[in-house]
């Protein structure tokens, strides 16, 4: 029996002594502990990530848009996109691309770039340098605007009115970067295909547009 009295009031004195610890033990512990908690916070937020962080709003398609289209508002919608799937030159604001023309299909809910919408960066890219320019023409055969398509490359080719002289090539490897779409109303010689060149051929097709009849050969 006095053994086990021993060992009660071992015990009782052990707990006695955890009451009466300094408070600046009891404090230093519960800092030990909540760094550890928000250590452990941390760490969960790096695994997951900040999902809002993750997102940014980028111009989508309101619906399935064809070339030619010019765009309003109505056209488009701001979605929230992860981070890692946006395209390079995504557009940002609807502002950016209201008044444009749309350079080829979009399907609703796609992402619209700068290359989507005539204008410098487009000619840019399908020239491949910063001195590039989109030319309008009309086809002197305007059936071959049905086979045309975004992306051919093509060279220009010149006659008389008359068919008389020898064609000329006025530009060589020009890009199409748009066919405008058959509407109704709109007869084949009204469609206008939009090719994208150097400055200086660009210029020389303009001229040879206003004298004379234009085709295309493909390359």
């Amino acid at each position: 029996m006095p053994r086990r009295r021993d060992t009660l009031a071992r015990t009782l004195g052990d707990r006695l002594a955890r009451l009466t610890r300094p408070g600046w033990a009891r404090t230093t512990l519960a800092r030990r502990i909540g760094a550890a908690a928000l250590a452990l916070a941390a760490l969960v937020l790096l695994i997951r990530g900040d999902r809002d962080a993750d997102e940014v709003s980028v111009v989508t398609a309101a619906r399935d848009l064809t070339p030619g289209e010019v765009l309003t508002l109505a056209d488009l919608k701001v979605t929230p996109t992860g981070a890692g799937a946006v395209p390079a030159g995504a557009l940002r604001v609807p502002e950016e691309a209201v008044g444009h023309t749309v350079a080829g299909p979009a399907r609703r809910g796609e992402a619209l770039t700068d290359v989507r919408l005539l204008g410098p960066r487009l000619a840019e890219a399908a020239v491949g340098g910063p001195d590039a320019r989109v030319v309008p023409i009309r086809l002197a055969d305007p059936e071959v605007t049905d086979v045309l398509r975004v992306g051919d490359r093509v060279d220009v080719l010149t006659v008389g009115a008359d068919r008389s002289t020898e064609p000329r090539i006025v530009a060589s490897g020009a890009t199409v970067v748009l066919v405008t779409a058959k509407e109704s109303g709109r007869t084949t010689r009204e469609r206008v295909v939009m090719l994208a060149l150097p400055s200086a051929a660009a210029t020389t097709v303009a001229a040879a547009s206003l004298s004379g009849a234009l085709a295309v050969t493909f390359r």
